[in-house]
């Protein structure tokens, strides 16, 4: 049998595998089909490929070679080149980690790397395959959330090896320590330490083979080539890994891959996807639309990660072991997702938010604060502010910290009052002089420290301390003096309590100007917590509105070293990063929801498409899709925290949503189209609903929130008793 016969026979059951999975079960059902994981692969999206469970630690999928920022995932769909499949990775970052414990086929001991074309990858959610020419071999690739099964079928000729590399990473980690031992002729179990983004990162792993296994050191302590007595038969391989010990990495096994049948795990993930995919169900005549919505919710399902065993044991913000009886997530990028994420998830997957409450406050436990940019049970402290009080106090505003809510405010004071971070500086002058800090960015930090500081007055609210609620209340509150009614811009002050000059709203340098990732126009708008405070300062409903008119037409250079975070530019305002993500709703909060309905149609329609390069900007761990998912249903948490979304106009004619207990949420937009973008009037459960926004309580008991759409501004929600 020659070797095109071969991998025909083998490409063709990969394709019949799927056809089976898809005839399983009813089309309306099969929501993985609308899942183009080719999306954010290019540009500067950053997001993976592979195979993975939702929340699943193992992403396994190729990685490419280092080649710059766009790689930070370890795919970028403009590269052919593989140097290994390895078992984790990130999606969307801005900084690259992971890669660990790769595998390749290879025709010789020597071979770092192979080519590959696009032609000849297959994927959706759960599977992954790629047909290699340099060995003959079609790889596939399926997955749960702490495992992954390989299946190798090598052509005729090609010798039945691979190379394990325990020293592969992708971007700043370096290998530290590593161990390789063989367990019995089937088994290899080891660890991988390194450092880098995280500090001393430590994996485990056990892996099995269905046939015996020959290892052979290769060139160094960190790689080796396992070979295989050949045979008609694919060779399949498990990979299980822990954060604890190889014993847990086994256990993980043993429960959620135990069997070598590689058909049936494909279609239980299969089947794992669909049922979380369709916590959303939308109702489109427009494919493309619906590959953008899913492939979003994919995303979303692709960013924080399952970092505990099955049996609660995992390895804490302190390096030490723990147990647990919840599921310890990481992969934690708190400044993208407190904006959008966490608050779409808290009624999207309200099974998982007490986990999230719990992995917080043990970190805060472990480390003395809460978490800021969380890698592998390891502390990052990458970007500004004190993201993790603003997602735990939303999630303890919502219910989820039931009996914790003491230690919650602890928790948040404490890290609202450590001396690092230039929180030392904040508590001396009562806000953060540029000329006191070693680093620039002081508007940026100081505006997201006000945003924690006012998470944490209410949830001082909520349980009665009137004394920490007075005292954070003001501190955020400290916004305003950054106010320069001169200019209509926050600027930076210094120790003299002059701005700093020289000014420029439309410099971006990229860490070294006063703000991060962006310039003084989108700046000017991260109020989130208080939208009315700052529109008060600018005088009057009309003033701030023109204001905000202005930032989505502005032109201006932002300078040579501009960050290239700045993406997804309409006039200043940059949708390809955070900072901007709330803005537009804010014309909601001056009384003209018709205002905010055509640049919302805009960011949807134009910021995202059906293509490699999709996103327009960083996936971000989940918030970039996020943004669109809950844009689509029509809602926006502005306020992250206390859980009221903001109306805007919804993409589909009607969008149900699984919300728990049994519960659905149905936002019904009638007469939508392209053209029909203004809301007209609202009902709320048949009676008639003039607000603006809607609340957490109204979305989780379930229910109809219908939506007149029209082709003109109504003054539907202009009042000021219906605005947010």
């Amino acid at each position: 049998m020659n070797i095109k016969h071969l991998l025909r026979i083998a490409a063709l059951s990969a394709v019949l595998l799927g056809f089976t999975i898809q005839n399983a079960r009813a089309a309306n059902d099969n929501l993985t089909q609308y899942v183009n994981q080719y999306i954010g692969t290019g540009g500067h999206g950053h997001t993976v490929m592979g195979a993975n469970a939702p929340f699943g630690l193992v992403i396994v999928g190729p990685t490419e070679p280092l080649r710059g920022w766009d790689w930070t995932s370890g795919y970028h769909y403009s590269d052919n080149e593989i140097i290994g499949f390895g078992h984790m990775h990130l999606s969307g970052t801005g900084i690259g980690c992971l890669g660990d414990i790769a595998l390749l086929p290879v025709s010789n001991a020597n071979q770092r790397s192979t080519f590959f074309t696009h032609d000849n990858e297959r994927m959706h959610p759960g599977y992954y395959s790629l047909r290699l020419t340099d060995p003959d071999v079609l790889v596939e690739l399926t997955a749960t959330k702490r495992c992954a099964m390989h299946r190798y079928t090598f052509g005729k000729g090609a010798k039945a090896q691979l190379a394990l590399d325990l020293a592969q990473c992708i971007g700043w980690d370096t290998p530290t320590d590593c161990m390789l031992s063989q367990e019995s002729p089937t088994r290899l179990i080891g660890y991988r330490r390194s450092t880098g983004w995280a500090k001393d990162r430590r994996i485990y792993f056990a892996m099995d083979f269905s046939r015996p296994v020959h290892v052979e050191r290769a060139d160094s302590m960190y790689r080796a080539l396992l070979t295989f007595d050949n045979s008609d038969k694919p060779l399949l391989v498990k990979v299980a890994l822990s954060p604890v010990e190889p014993d847990k990495a086994k256990a993980n096994m043993n429960a959620e891959m135990p069997g070598w049948d590689f058909d049936a795990a494909v279609s239980k993930v299969d089947d794992e996807w669909n049922r979380q995919l369709s916590r959303i169900k939308i109702e489109t005549n427009d494919n493309t639309r619906r590959r953008i919505f899913y492939t979003a919710m994919y995303h979303l399902m692709t960013s924080c990660m399952t970092f505990s065993d099955v049996d609660g044991q995992y390895r804490g913000a302190d390096g030490k072991v723990h147990r647990g009886d919840f599921v310890n997530y990481t992969t934690l990028s708190l400044w993208d997702t407190y904006r959008a994420a966490h608050p779409l998830m808290s009624f999207l997957f309200p099974d998982m938010q007490r986990d999230f409450v719990q992995t917080f406050l043990n970190i805060y436990r472990q480390q003395g604060r809460l978490p800021v940019w969380h890698l592998m049970g390891g502390e990052t402290d990458c970007m500004i502010g004190n993201p993790g009080a603003i997602v735990l106090a939303d999630l303890t505003l919502k219910g989820f910290a039931k009996g914790y809510e003491k230690e919650v405010l602890e928790a948040m004071k404490a890290t609202q009052s450590i001396d690092i971070r230039s929180l030392d500086v904040l508590k001396k002058y009562g806000y953060i002089p540029w000329d006191k800090v070693p680093t620039n960015e002081t508007v940026a930090n100081a505006l997201e420290y006000c945003i924690a500081d006012d998470a944490t007055a209410k949830v001082a609210a909520m349980l009665g301390n009137e004394a920490d609620r007075q005292f954070f209340y003001n501190r955020s509150r400290s916004y305003s003096k950054y106010f320069d009614p001169a200019t209509g811009f926050l600027r930076a002050i210094g120790t003299d309590g002059k701005f700093r000059t020289p000014f420029n709203p439309f410099n971006a340098e990229h860490r070294s100007n006063d703000y991060t990732e962006g310039n003084a126009w989108q700046y000017t708008f991260l109020v989130p917590h208080d939208v009315h405070g700052l529109i008060s300062l600018f005088g009057s409903d009309s003033k701030f509105m023109t204001k905000l008119d202005s930032l989505f037409i502005a032109e201006g250079d932002a300078g040579a070293n501009a960050s290239p975070d700045m993406s997804g530019m309409t006039g200043q305002y940059a949708h390809g990063n955070e900072p901007s993500h709330h803005v537009i709703y804010m014309y909601n909060y001056a009384g003209r929801p018709d205002k905010a309905a055509p640049l919302l149609r805009k960011m949807l329609t134009e910021m995202y498409h059906d293509q490699p390069d999709g996103l327009s900007g960083n996936e971000d761990v989940g918030q970039m899709s996020a943004w669109y998912i809950t844009s689509a249903l029509g809602l926006y948490q502005v306020d992250p925290v206390g859980g009221r979304y903001v109306i805007g106009s919804p993409l589909f004619g009607k969008a149900s949503v699984s919300v728990g207990d049994g519960k659905t949420f149905t936002v019904v937009a009638r007469n939508n189209s392209d053209r029909n973008i203004y809301v007209q009037s609202a009902r709320l459960n048949g009676r008639p609903y003039s607000k603006s926004y809607i609340d957490y309580k109204d979305i989780t008991r379930g229910g109809t929130l219908e939506l007149i759409m029209g082709a003109k501004p109504s003054k539907w929600g202009t009042k000021r008793a219906d605005r947010p």
